[in-house]
């Protein structure tokens, strides 16, 4: 027997989440009685999820039941969970963004996540304050990026229990699998920041599994970075990618992975690898994507295979709504009876049921990671009981990590929710600035024009001002909003 509860889940429309969400509600039978609550903004997909659901569980008998609003609030009333997945910015507005800057010499990860950071930040905030007052004893599981910005900022900021996820750790999966060792029987920890997390410990069988990697590296490494046709083993959880697209991916024994290691004396796991802040030279043109990352597709995120993975997301949505539409179709046959890699369920049944289990998360530091601000969000092991999330404490990531990764990141952080904070355009600029593609402060200001001329970036275009007397060119200009700098001359004078 367990407990039953109401979980709100934000940004429903998210079809492939939504329904492994199902799955794994419906296969654990100790949440039996649950409810959810899907919300979305766009109707169509939300009425064809809250379908779907509720086929799902009535052809596996599970009892669970669900509703549809539009209504944020509504979904959260007297929620016990609220599970934030939505993304303001869409796949195909960032497209947009990504060739537009492109014309200003910018890559992917410079300019572009510029709006990413503010829009879905922001809208974070707005779900953690709603829930301050509508479910303030609700649990928030942010499964929605940037959960390293999200998370560090509810913590600061609210009294919102928070619950960052992601699949980057996973990474260790697909590095055992390369291997052809089982990952079941592998012990593992990669502490870090969110999309900044290093392989601690790798242990297979109770023995120290890294020269498992040496051994691969000086066997098969220049084997696998030549091949570029073969059909290898593909990462777990990217079942109904083609196989161009899966082999994009597939970087965590990349050159560049490999490079890290050898730089850096970890393995970085995930999303770690692909990240441009871990070193521009990665990322310095297609040629050099290709070469780090793999032939021919330069990576996850070139200009090549990021579009095959939009048109990925949205054929699968397609194939869902013809599944929504078949009412002969089987769900259960479709989408199958097993649970998936995700792990808000179990942690849900963990928190309620006290089916205690240990999970990789993303929760303010508060001294488990050495060297890391105590408000800081950390990607830690934890283990997660009816008493909460308990966050194991590790050791202390290697000086030239802390050094050269973790700070400057956290640095960054600082900056950009200063920026959001205050309004402050000036900032957005320094971000250009700092760029390595930067050659020119007039690139810099043009791109940052641009990005903020487009239509759907006018929220962003109001919203940031110049600094009090100044603007791009050093002419005076509308003051920024609350400008600490202004105030303290204001003091000053006034004494």
């Amino acid at each position: 027997m367990g407990s039953s509860v109401k979980i709100g889940v934000i940004g429903a429309g998210s079809a492939t989440f939504s329904l492994g969400l199902v799955k794994d509600l419906c296969l654990t039978a100790s949440l039996s009685g649950s409810h959810v609550s899907f919300m979305d903004v766009d109707a169509e997909r939300l009425l064809m999820i809250h379908r779907l659901a509720e086929r799902y569980a009535d052809e596996l008998g599970a009892d669970i039941t669900f509703d549809q609003t539009l209504d944020r609030k509504e979904a959260m009333q007297d929620a016990d969970f609220v599970i934030n997945t939505a993304s303001v910015v869409t796949y195909r507005s960032g497209l947009e963004t990504r060739e537009l800057i492109e014309k200003f010499g910018y890559d992917w990860d410079g300019p572009s996540s510029l709006e990413y950071s503010f829009y879905n930040t922001s809208f974070i905030m707005e779900v953690a304050r709603d829930i301050e007052e509508i479910c303030p004893d609700a649990w928030l599981i942010q499964s929605g990026n940037p959960v390293y910005d999200g998370c560090t900022l509810i913590g600061r900021e609210t009294d919102v229990k928070v619950c960052g996820l992601c699949h980057g750790y996973y990474g260790y999966r697909d590095i055992c699998d390369m291997l052809e060792i089982d990952h079941n029987r592998v012990t593992w920890q990669a502490p870090g920041l969110n999309h900044n997390i290093w392989l601690t410990q790798f242990e297979y069988e109770g023995k120290d599994a890294y020269p498992l990697i040496d051994e691969w590296i000086q066997s098969k490494g220049e084997e696998y970075w030549a091949d570029t046709a073969a059909a290898r083993n593909m990462p777990a959880g990217k079942s109904g990618w083609s196989e161009e697209l899966r082999r994009a991916w597939e970087i965590d024994l990349s050159r560049a992975a490999v490079h890290m290691y050898r730089l850096y004396g970890l393995m970085p796991l995930g999303d770690t690898v692909w990240m441009k802040y871990l070193g521009w030279w990665y990322h310095k043109d297609f040629a050099a994507k290709r070469f780090w990352f793999g032939e021919p597709w330069g990576g996850q995120r070139s200009h090549l295979s990021w579009p095959m993975y939009v048109d990925n997301q949205e054929r699968r949505v397609e194939q869902i709504a013809r599944l929504a539409r078949d009412p002969k179709a089987s769900l259960v046959d479709n989408l199958g009876r097993s649970m998936t890699i995700e792990q808000q369920v179990p942690i849900i049944d963990a928190l309620v049921n006290d089916n205690e289990g240990r999970f990789q998360v993303n929760v303010p530091n508060r001294g488990a990671l050495p060297g890391v601000p105590d408000d800081i969000a950390v990607e830690i092991p934890a283990v997660v009981n009816k008493d909460g999330i308990h966050r194991i404490p590790v050791d202390p990531l290697p000086p030239k990590i802390m050094l050269t990764q973790i700070l400057p990141l956290i640095l960054s952080l600082e900056r950009t929710l200063l920026a959001i904070k205050t309004g402050d355009r000036s900032l957005l600029l320094w971000e250009l600035l700092d760029a390595n593609e930067t050659r020119s402060y007039a690139q810099a200001e043009e791109a940052l024009d641009a990005i903020l001329g487009q239509e759907f970036h006018r929220e962003m275009d109001e919203y940031f001002r110049w600094p009090s007397g100044w603007d791009a060119n050093g002419i005076a200009s509308t003051p920024v909003q609350d400008d600490p700098a202004l105030r303290a001359r204001e003091a000053i004078a006034a004494d």
